[in-house]
């Protein structure tokens, strides 16, 4: 039986360190696209066809 509480700590310490590295690299991938934008827009006279 101990055995059994053992994995499920394991899995529940697992689960929570995969939702923080998510959160992060989510946080971080959207502010990086956003600062894109931006410059993007800050940029579009500058772009000719």
């Amino acid at each position: 039986m101990e055995k059994v509480y053992k994995t499920m700590r394991n899995a529940g310490a697992f689960s929570i360190a995969m939702g923080i590295i998510i959160t992060v690299t989510g946080l971080a991938v959207g502010i990086m696209t956003i600062v894109n934008g931006a410059v993007l827009l800050k940029r579009k006279s500058e772009i000719t066809f």
